[in-house]
């Protein structure tokens, strides 16, 4: 990986892994967005609750569904490696040593930018920064892993938006 690349990450964690509330607020993004299970339940939920708008909601889970499915395949097909420099400390455990891109990433974008659309709200896509930093304050993530994840959720999002509301 470039040196580049990982000085950014020891930078990002000496700014803010210490920093009170940092890591445990880190941890549980990390917690919501494996597998996307938090934001399929999101999704769901809506669904169930929000009867007019039940199709909207169910196209949140399903762009939650198909973006983290693609960061996946994705992931195995590139095979690129988790950070592993000694400077950069590990916060959390991950179910693969596969890092591009960050699925968190790809599935917070694809939920967020659904959100934004059912809400009618920008609001919704703070979340992105903020889940792309928890993963490089966890250390399990590069720049460009997060960058990637989020162009290619925000594009599904899009995308089954489009569809979404062609098929009406």
């Amino acid at each position: 990986m470039s040196s580049k690349e990982v000085q950014i990450l020891v930078n990002i964690q000496g700014q803010l892994m210490d920093a009170p509330g940092i890591l445990p607020t880190a941890r549980s993004l990390s917690l919501v967005g494996e597998h996307a299970a938090g934001w399929m339940a999101l999704g769901a939920s809506g669904a169930v609750l929000d009867k007019k708008r039940r199709r909207s909601w169910s196209g949140l889970f399903i762009a939650a569904l198909a973006s983290h499915a693609a960061s996946v395949i994705i992931k195995r097909i590139i095979r690129r490696a988790r950070p592993h420099d000694d400077a950069i400390r590990i916060g959390v455990g991950t179910p693969s040593k596969l890092s591009f891109p960050s699925s968190h990433a790809t599935s917070t974008t694809a939920t967020m930018v659904y959100l934004a659309h059912i809400t009618k709200s920008p609001l919704p896509l703070l979340g992105i920064p903020i889940m792309a930093l928890s993963r490089m304050v966890l250390g399990v993530h590069y720049p460009t892993d997060v960058l990637a994840g989020a162009l290619l959720g925000a594009a599904t999002a899009e995308a089954v938006h489009k569809i979404e509301r062609a098929t009406k």
